[in-house]
């Protein structure tokens, strides 16, 4: 498939940047060679290649989600650079 600088431009707009007449000149080619070698992609029998998220054989390690008891209040603003009895003291953000 052959671009034309105006299909450059679009995709340019496309990806909200500014390009200018030289640069549309060095993107042309290059964009051109992804296309080349997209369409070799295409090529390719994929029918009995199942769908995967990753190349690499790999299984997630989580942790067993089980539920903790978390911090009192005590010990959660204890070392808080500001606080009162009840809560987190920060600067005041709106006017």
């Amino acid at each position: 498939m052959a671009l034309s600088a105006d299909d450059v431009r679009k995709l340019a707009l496309l990806a909200r940047l500014e390009i200018s007449d030289d640069e549309v000149g060095q993107l042309l080619p290059q964009l051109e060679s992804i296309l080349v070698f997209v369409a070799q992609l295409s090529k390719l029998d994929t029918e009995n290649v199942e769908p995967m998220t990753t190349a690499l054989d790999v299984d997630n390690r989580w942790r067993a989600d089980t539920p903790a008891t978390g911090l009192d209040r005590e010990a959660a603003l204890t070392n808080a650079p500001a606080a009162d009895e009840e809560c987190f003291r920060v600067p005041a953000v709106l006017g």
